[in-house]
């Protein structure tokens, strides 16, 4: 989350009024993330997140809004879009297309532990259940297609070794990508982005329940190991080194199975899905670092810590234990 583009208070007013959601108390830009203008918007009516889009266009929109608005109806801790009295969830404001939806509860975790980790591994588990009769399908954008894409473009900020690993686990991914066993992966909608800062949990320290897993703007079909696998590498991840953290990746993978018992070829391919995880987010960070987008508030990551994970992956592949 992002500002790129910044509005007044006159700029959200038609909205809010055809939205039926009273006068504006409060507009507040969020500095953190990397892809969209937001802001925390308060009226009489409760509190929202309006999300200018940046790079995605209109007719993109409604397959991201329908898939919030799909498990929230469900019972998933997912904020719901807004709809006009039309029906519609894509909205425009200052000349952009947007999108308002409840803000929930809570506040995001930085330092993770069993505890959290359990919660998310079983909402994971539901939320890919959930989306079994989910009618929209688009292809996971961050894919394969975009890998071979992005690369060349990075390529010449790295230096020679960096360079030799980027080539090198492009070509694995390939593979893997056209093996027999990967296009048997049971697929749907799925987040592809569940970092710890997309995920809310709330109440007492040490009691905290999960209340909210949000920012689906990366979503798309791909195989539910590939989710897991990103999550397992932000949440169950040492920061400093990017080694996996057994306990915690244990636990969620416990969890996780309690909802969703996974086939078989899930756990095979883990180790390659988490690489392929790795390289995902390392290439964007590269892009986000060396190819910036000028925005107001704006701190890209810097991608040093994903080379670390595809590393880590690389080195030390990790099986759970069943």
């Amino acid at each position: 989350m992002a500002v790129y583009t910044p509005i007044t208070p006159d700029d959200v007013t038609p909205l809010l009024a055809a939205l039926q959601l009273g006068p504006l108390q409060a507009c507040e830009p969020i500095g953190s993330g990397i892809e969209n203008t937001n802001y925390f918007v308060t009226t009489e009516d409760g509190a929202w997140v309006l999300t200018l889009f940046e790079r995605l266009e209109t007719d993109q929109l409604p397959y991201y809004l329908r898939l919030m608005q799909h498990l929230a109806q469900r019972g998933l801790p997912v904020p719901e879009p807004r709809a006009n009295a039309e029906g519609t969830l894509v909205h425009r404001v200052a000349g952009k297309p947007a999108a308002l939806v409840n803000r929930l509860p809570g506040h995001s975790v930085e330092a993770p532990d069993v505890h959290h980790v359990a919660q998310l591994g079983a909402t994971l588990a539901r939320m890919h259940q959930a989306v079994a009769d989910f009618p929209l399908h688009q292809d996971n954008l961050r894919g394969p297609a975009w890998r071979e894409h992005i690369a060349p473009a990075v390529l010449p900020y790295l230096d020679a070794a960096r360079q030799t690993l980027l080539r090198d686990e492009l070509v694995f991914q390939q593979h893997l990508s056209a093996s027999a066993v990967a296009h048997g992966l049971p697929a749907g909608a799925v987040h592809a982005d569940l970092f710890r800062d997309n995920a809310l949990f709330d109440g007492l320290p040490d009691r905290e329940r999960l209340s909210g897993v949000f920012d689906f703007y990366f979503a798309g079909h791909d195989h539910f190991a590939y989710d897991l696998a990103v999550v397992l590498n932000d949440w169950c991840i040492d920061l400093d080194s990017g080694q996996l953290d057994p306990t915690r990746a244990q636990a969620l993978i416990d969890a996780y199975r309690q909802e969703r018992p996974p086939h078989g070829a899930e756990w095979l391919l883990l180790p390659g899905l988490r690489r392929a995880a790795a390289l995902r987010f390392w290439l964007s960070r590269l892009a986000d670092w060396h190819l910036p987008r000028p925005a107001h508030v704006l701190q890209p990551k810097p991608p040093e810590h994903f080379e670390r994970v595809l590393r880590a992956c690389i080195d030390t592949p990790w099986h759970p234990a069943l």
